[in-house]
């Protein structure tokens, strides 16, 4: 069994500090997340570990990987971001949801 765990939207504020979490639990983390609202700034720190990956990816498109838990946090979390363009958080929210019935 794979005990890595993804975490979408892990460079936005909630999913960065759930990913710093984890990684201090020892945790095998992929952390995803397309930059839109989340920063690398966020987890910088983290890159270094041996605990952590990046991956800069959009969950609206497909991804393959196999891991054992799902955290998907990828969401425009504020007004001024999810008004911008409503169809793509919606996108995200929904796709970023049923992907990740199939990523495990």
């Amino acid at each position: 069994m794979n005990d890595t765990v993804m975490v979408t939207g892990g460079a936005g504020f909630l999913g960065s500090h759930l990913c710093d979490r984890l990684v201090k639990d020892q945790r095998d983390v992929l952390c995803i997340d397309n930059l839109y609202t989340g920063s690398r700034n966020n987890i910088r720190h983290l890159l270094g570990s041996e605990y952590f990956e990046f991956q800069q990816h959009d969950v609206t498109l497909p991804l393959y990987v196999e891991v054992g838990q799902i955290y998907n946090l990828a969401c425009p979390a504020s007004p001024v971001h999810y008004q911008h363009d409503p169809v793509q958080t919606t996108k995200t929210s929904v796709h970023g949801a049923i992907s990740g019935c199939c990523w495990v």
